[in-house]
């Protein structure tokens, strides 16, 4: 989201690369950028490297041995809000999981907290801790750059992970141990593409900075959208640039059916006043991706003239699930993640459900499972552990901390499917 550091499309990463990978933001603004997706790190995360984990035996039925659940998330640094709203979300899951009981059958749940800070070292010692511990379970990520250290780390060790808001493709198929809670950069671009219907024969232009936000965000537009029939172009605009009207200009004559603006950081407000006041957004159809509610402000005057790819807004959706969150959240609004902190503790309280303490046997009670959530109906892919699930478009109203998000539309699960990934571990 614009304004916010590291996003694609807008939202928080998260980020990406499409070959496998496109943020909601994944393709717009802010960590939600998507960023070019690192390579895997040689961690030599082995069972030997972090302390022979203990070796629990299957409970038996009626047992009242707890379930131990890690939790490795941004508590602090630059993504601690994502990070808050992921683990309120996870609570109020679980309450909602367990019928208020936080109870899995007849044991209890004990529920480990850790703060990575958005650091990879960080989360990898964190995880190596309580894998060390005997914890089968772990959850959370909240950046790209982390999820994709602690994945091989579960592989290696045989542990459940289910990661959280970190929007990377890359984590879809990464191995058989790890899933995701949350949507990736590939819904996010494809949900953009629904703005403009079908795009053989548009033109679409991505203006973003020239950095290695901007150029991933171009490659994933020009990959998902552009790879569909698009002629996709784009301009670069200097990272350091403060006047922004030479390229509002140049996005004006160009003349596009749709402008995906990829931007992040302090100089958003900037550039959405410059589009605005060149008329490019009453020229075409410009979006970008809606991140956090405090973020909403920065567009200024622009907000009510840009069309969102949303992956959740309060109001998105209304189900029980969606009621049971609002109710549990501080405020009774729900934000961009706390859907999947929800979504996590279900699929882990079915995971456990289906296999016990024994792990293969939770990787295969998740695989193809469907469930109801905060935002609707979510399938986890048998064959890569994708989660199809509907992604929303939307448009603002109002004006500075009164700005309320209206649902445009609802894309469906199989309209923003990503493409099958063949499992790598």
């Amino acid at each position: 989201m614009a304004g916010r550091p590291e996003a694609s499309l807008g939202c928080p990463d998260t980020t990406a690369d499409i070959r496998k990978e496109p943020s909601m933001g994944s393709l717009t603004t802010r960590r939600r950028a998507l960023l070019a997706v690192p390579a895997l790190i040689a961690l030599g995360l082995v069972a030997t490297g972090c302390g022979s984990p203990q070796q629990a035996a299957a409970p038996k039925p009626g047992s009242t041995a707890p379930v131990n659940i890690g939790i490795v998330y941004s508590q602090t640094g630059a993504l601690a809000s994502y990070g808050q709203q992921y683990v309120e979300g996870f609570k109020a899951g679980l309450a909602y999981a367990t019928n208020g009981t936080q109870k899995i059958g007849s044991r209890p749940l004990n529920v480990t907290y850790a703060d990575d800070a958005g650091d990879p070292a960080k989360a990898v010692a964190a995880a190596k801790d309580l894998i060390g511990k005997g914890y089968k379970i772990l959850a959370g990520s909240t950046a790209s750059g982390v999820a994709l250290q602690v994945a091989p780390l579960a592989a290696q060790n045989k542990v459940l992970f289910i990661s959280g808001p970190a929007a990377t493709d890359a984590m879809t198929g990464v191995n058989k141990y790890t899933f995701r809670s949350g949507r990736q950069s590939y819904q996010d671009v494809l949900t953009a593409q629904s703005l403009i219907g079908k795009p053989a024969g548009k033109k679409v232009l991505v203006f973003a900075q020239d950095s290695a936000f901007g150029k991933s965000n171009v490659d994933a537009v020009k990959a998902v959208i552009g790879g569909a029939g698009a002629t996709v172009t784009n301009i670069a605009v200097p990272a350091d640039a403060k006047d922004f009207t030479p390229f509002a200009s140049q996005a004006k004559s160009a003349a596009p059916d749709l402008l995906f603006v990829a931007w992040a950081g302090t100089t958003a407000s900037a550039m959405w006043q410059a589009l605005d006041q060149q008329g490019v957004l009453g020229a075409t159809t410009v979006v970008t991706g809606l991140d956090i509610r405090a973020s909403w402000p920065t567009f200024g005057a622009a907000g009510t003239k840009i069309s969102f790819l949303a992956h959740y807004f309060d109001g998105a959706s209304d189900n029980p699930a969606a009621q049971a969150l609002k109710n549990a959240v501080p405020g009774g609004a729900i934000d961009l993640f706390h859907p999947d902190g929800f979504a996590a503790a279900q699929m882990i309280v079915h995971a456990v459900e289906a296999g016990g303490d024994d792990v293969d046997a939770m990787v295969k009670g998740l695989e193809g499972y469907s469930f109801d959530s905060v935002k609707g109906k979510l399938t986890v892919r048998k064959e890569d552990h994708a989660v199809l699930q509907p992604m929303f478009t939307a448009k603002l109203s109002g004006s500075g901390k009164d700005l309320t998000a209206k649902l445009l539309g609802t894309v469906a699960p199989a309209d923003c499917a990503p493409p099958v990934t063949a499992m790598k571990g």
